[in-house]
């Protein structure tokens, strides 16, 4: 690895700085002062300061986040707090959310800074399945439940979009509480898909992603690093 890339993703320095950095002879690798960025170093044996203190790479990191109301899932500071605002971790800005949940949905939210990671559970092509736990604003029950299921297992045409969603699986819990499993990820899906029911959500909560369930005891707000065996999933 060279070492400008090397000190740009163990440090708050861009390129550019990184380079500044040792022309003002800032970093020493193995004791000795360098400024040539582009020195090839081994992460795992050579030693590199910034500063006098010593620089390591954070690795991947793949993460869980129970994700509460009023937080948007956005790199860009808005009018309300961010996914990542809520990890204590180092170099926090470069974790990336798998997929997005609006600031008025609650529940299962990824978080990684490896992209190919990512990208086998966003790309369309892969199908990952999400299920979602929805909250109804008029019953839906009967005759009208059982047309409802038919419907969403055949695929719904919805305002504004050229081809019908993909099958999907709608399971009634109660009067008002429905559980919905898509493969897709349209804009505002979920909702969209109830409203082509006649019904509006008031509530929404995503429980899963593919086979990956919420861990239960994540409080709302609360994280925690996914186990080898949860990453290997995807």
């Amino acid at each position: 690895m060279r070492l400008d890339r090397f000190l740009s993703e163990t440090t708050p320095l861009t390129r550019s700085l990184a380079k500044r950095a040792l022309k003002a002879g800032e970093v020493a690798l193995n004791g000795e002062p360098v400024k040539q960025g582009a020195r090839q170093i081994d992460p795992e044996k050579d030693a590199v300061t910034w500063q006098d203190e010593p620089l390591a790479l954070l690795g991947k990191r793949y993460l869980m986040l129970h994700k509460p109301l009023e937080v948007e899932c956005t790199a860009r500071r808005g009018l309300y707090p961010r996914a990542i605002d809520l990890l204590d971790v180092p170099e926090v800005e470069r974790l990336q959310p798998v997929g997005r949940l609006d600031v008025d949905t609650t529940g299962l939210l990824l978080m990684t800074d490896d992209g190919q990671w990512l990208h086998r559970i966003t790309a369309p092509k892969r199908r990952c399945g999400k299920v979602y736990r929805a909250t109804l604003a008029e019953p839906l029950e009967g005759e009208a439940a059982a047309n409802a299921i038919a419907r969403v297992a055949e695929g719904l045409w919805l305002d504004g979009d050229e081809t019908p969603t993909r099958p999907a699986t709608l399971r009634m819990l109660g009067p008002r509480e429905a559980e919905l499993a898509i493969s897709e990820g349209r804009y505002h899906q979920v909702k969209r898909m109830f409203a082509a029911l006649g019904n509006r959500v008031v509530d929404l909560h995503r429980r899963a992603i593919g086979p990956l369930e919420l861990d239960a005891d994540l409080a709302p707000g609360e994280w925690r690093a996914l186990t080898e065996d949860e990453i290997a999933l995807f």
